[in-house]
């Protein structure tokens, strides 16, 4: 038999132990009191690898209308079969439509086969608000720095872990993002706060994020209203690159309280 050591006993009997019950002078209130009946959650039709029935569909094959150019001028992106496409130089597109807390699904696929290496190779980006970046870039196999390779918050937090699939396979982001909430002289009230699965894997877990996505400098955050368009960025490829493609895009408006 293993002795411990006399500091470790010491150690382990200042502990105080779990309670299972609770102790002689504090009242239980019996169990209805405890059971909450309302308000009644709202029922969402979710049928299996669909779109939940309060979904607002942002992209399902058939068009583009739900988006627009953030660069004046710019033909924007393209449909080709079936999915939508980056066109090089034509800059970023942002949906019409502006949310604030929102679960978010969207599928992408890098192409393939690969060009170029770090940055360069498959890079674009969702931008939640059109300020806080989640990273797509391929980094199957494509070392860049940590907090910019795909699953990361960029410039801000790694992701746990790499679930990367090989270019060409369409890849998954499912989050939850929660705006951030001002006080009316501007100042912070709490962070944005972000939870990401990577292809039904968690990469990021409700992390609070110090502000807007900056490539030179820090984050910080600015005054800003409750709801913005999200946005999905054209970044440069390596020479002879073929387009990210996005499919299957939708957000479920939350209804979150105003302070965690």
């Amino acid at each position: 038999m293993k002795i411990l050591p006399p500091s470790l006993l010491i150690a382990l009997a200042a502990i105080p132990l779990l309670r299972a019950e609770p102790p002689l002078n504090e009242t239980v209130p019996p169990p209805d009191k405890t059971a909450v009946y309302s308000p009644v959650p709202p029922v969402v039709v979710a049928p299996e690898g669909g779109v939940p029935s309060d979904a607002i569909v942002l992209f399902d094959g058939k068009n583009l209308d739900a988006w627009e150019p953030e660069k004046a001028g710019s033909p924007g992106w393209k449909l080709e079969n079936g999915v939508m496409v980056v066109v090089p130089g034509a800059g970023d597109i942002r949906t019409k439509r502006a949310f604030g807390d929102i679960q978010l699904h969207i599928e992408f696929r890098e192409p393939s086969p690969a060009h170029g290496n770090g940055q360069y190779r498959g890079n674009s980006g969702v931008f939640l608000m059109g300020l806080y970046e989640l990273q797509i870039m391929d980094s199957y196999e494509n070392p860049t720095y940590v907090n910019g390779q795909a699953g990361a918050m960029y410039k801000q937090y790694a992701p746990l872990v790499n679930p990367s699939r090989p270019p060409g396979v369409w890849q998954t982001y499912d989050v939850i993002f929660r705006a951030a909430r001002f006080a009316a002289t501007g100042v912070v009230i709490s962070p944005a706060r972000v939870t990401v699965f990577y292809n039904g894997v968690a990469v990021q877990a409700d992390v609070a994020l110090g502000g807007w996505t900056r490539n030179k400098g820090y984050p910080h955050y600015e005054p800003t209203p409750d709801k913005l368009p999200l946005s999905l960025q054209e970044h440069p490829q390596a020479p002879g690159s073929g387009p990210v493609a996005f499919r299957n895009i939708w957000v479920r408006e939350l209804h979150l309280p105003p302070t965690p």
